[in-house]
């Protein structure tokens, strides 16, 4: 029988099984039908290349930091290819990465800050350790 078990499709995607079925859920890929009959494969649904490259799709772009609903709109604009609205995706992708980049840039600064005050003394609070204690 050819096609892969939902097991070998999530470990070629790099996934685990639960992660396939929950991208089924939210509707980004699609639950074959199960075969019927003698001699068919037992009921056990078989996924093909091209569910192998949109779980691969779906994760890559995921590590490119795009939310699932994004996915989902990408994966429905490939359908149709609509670059302009793509494009707009990604722009505004990279727009919320760069002030994720902003954020981490000053919360480097700051426990740089503190790491260099705390080793200036071995007396005293540690300013590290008082930064991040609660306001009574």
């Amino acid at each position: 029988m050819d096609g892969m078990t939902i097991a070998k499709l999530a470990a070629a995607g790099g996934v685990g099984v639960e992660t396939v079925r929950y991208y089924q859920r939210r509707g980004l890929l699609t639950e074959p039908p199960r075969p019927e009959g003698p001699g068919l494969g037992g009921g056990v649904r078989r996924y093909g290349e091209d569910d192998l490259r949109r779980l691969r799709f779906i994760k890559s772009a995921q590590a490119a930091g795009f939310t699932l609903g994004e996915i989902a709109e990408l994966l429905g604009l490939h359908a149709t290819d609509q670059r302009a609205r793509a494009r707009e995706i990604a722009r505004n992708r990279i727009i919320s990465l760069d002030a994720k980049i902003e954020e981490l840039t000053q919360a480097r600064a700051a426990l740089s800050r503190l790491a260099d005050r705390c080793g200036m003394s071995d007396e005293g609070a540690c300013p590290i350790l008082m930064a991040f204690e609660p306001e009574a």
